[in-house]
């Protein structure tokens, strides 16, 4: 369900009649609108009231988080549309867009999954091998929960709320956040600690959440290991990393509509450009952008 005022409805039919563009098209356009208006939302202004700074500060984000030029491109142009309709229809003067420069597209950003390509990975386990239930469950962990790699192999069995819907995070400079997880992430990790309970823990590890077979946490070099291991069994050509994860999972919230601010907030980004303007982002909020625009949180076929 696409954000709707006046303007917007005005802006579908100059879409429709005057561009003649297809329905799919039409949608495609208020997907992307979607995002600036959750933005201006955000701000506390309306369309008329935004500026080129605004403007600026809304394309940070995307870029922020990971979002691919091509990507970023696109919803500045569908942006421009919009505005160069509000200035047709004499809703401001002023193009705030005029200056607005999409990204270069040679811009190397890592590589995004799709979701297909995601549960190709997944399947692509066996879970017949001692090691098969754990490493399912930490992708299932890196792909609900935008982890970086230090923050999973770092994670605790007593950090995980299975409860409440949450595990809490140390991020850069033992910066602690909250992050939902969802359900199937819970199932896997839930399925992984009986073959947990099998390993002999040495002393220090006891609250680790995924070991090695020695019983101690797991090193960077090993997860990825175990992505590229994946990677090549599921006949995925991409050169992706953990980081990989990361960068789709704030891409799939993006593009299903989650709030900017929730997905910074969730991958614990330091500042949004700007943080001082906006308020600490509660958890109510957080878990529901989560339950709505995270591919695993939707029933799956």
């Amino acid at each position: 369900m696409h954000l709707e005022n006046d303007q917007i409805k005005r802006y579908k039919t100059y879409l429709r009649l005057e561009k003649a563009l297809s329905a799919n098209s039409i949608d495609a356009y208020l997907t992307d609108l979607d995002k600036l208006t959750l933005f201006i939302e955000s701000e506390g202004k309306t369309y008329e009231e935004i500026t080129y700074n605004d403007l600026q500060l809304f394309v940070s984000q995307l870029h922020d988080i990971g979002i691919h030029p091509r990507s970023q491109a696109r919803i500045i142009s569908g942006i421009k549309s919009f505005y160069k309709f509000l200035l047709l229809d004499n809703y401001i003067t002023i193009d705030p867009t005029e200056l607005l420069e999409s990204p270069k597209i040679g811009v190397k950003l890592p590589e995004v999954l799709t979701v297909n390509e995601i549960n190709a990975l997944i399947a692509s386990i066996d879970l017949t091998q001692p090691e098969g239930q754990r490493n399912r469950a930490i992708l299932e962990v890196l792909y609900s929960c935008g982890l970086r790699v230090s923050e999973l192999t770092s994670l605790r069995f007593t950090n995980i709320f299975f409860e409440e819907g949450f595990i809490k995070v140390e991020g850069k400079g033992n910066k602690q956040r909250l992050v939902p997880i969802s359900d199937i992430a819970i199932k896997e990790i839930k399925n992984y600690l009986y073959d947990r309970r099998q390993i002999n823990v040495k002393k220090g590890f006891e609250d680790i959440l995924f070991l090695s077979r020695r019983g101690t946490a797991l090193s960077r070099i090993m997860i990825f290991h175990i992505i590229k291991q994946q990677a090549e069994l599921a006949g995925i050509k991409k050169n992706i990393s953990p980081h990989t994860f990361r960068h789709s999972f704030a891409t799939h919230l993006l593009e299903g509509g989650a709030h900017l601010l929730a997905i910074q907030e969730m991958l614990g980004h330091e500042k949004i450009t700007t943080t001082e303007i906006y308020t600490h982002i509660d958890r109510q909020f957080l878990q529901k952008e989560i339950l709505e625009h995270h591919p695993r949180s939707r029933p799956r076929d």
